[in-house]
């Protein structure tokens, strides 16, 4: 009984591992497409859409989303000290980019955040 309980548990965190590593693919695929979408004002929508891909893959995901996403945030602060002219647009655009992301978390619809003509590929 005590191996089919270990061998349980191994297969549970292989499975949540599994999971997170996919959460962290979804996150870094999203910059790279708003990059390749070349359009102006979508960085909430892909925030939103990021997270809520995460979501939709499992608790493990979600964990590993928030580490990235606390990391991320962290060392942009840190770099505003330094250069804050290249760190993005300020608090206030990176609050905003945090409630899109939030949204997108809680599984809501990250359409709400698609800026008008951007293409439908994304």
């Amino acid at each position: 009984p005590n191996e089919l309980l270990k061998i349980f548990f191994y297969v549970i965190t292989f499975i949540s591992h599994f999971h997170s590593l996919s959460g962290a693919k979804a996150m870094w695929r999203d910059p790279s497409e708003m990059k390749k979408a070349n359009y102006i004002g979508p960085d909430k929508y892909f925030h939103a859409r990021g997270k809520y891909e995460v979501a939709q893959k499992g608790h493990g995901s979600v964990v590993a989303a928030k580490l990235i996403r606390d990391a991320r945030e962290a060392s942009q602060r840190v770099t505003d000290l330094f250069w804050p002219e290249d760190s993005g647009r300020g608090e206030e655009d990176s609050r905003a980019n945090q409630r899109a992301k939030e949204w997108g978390r809680s599984g809501k619809d990250p359409n709400h955040f698609r800026p008008a003509g951007l293409p439908d590929e994304y």
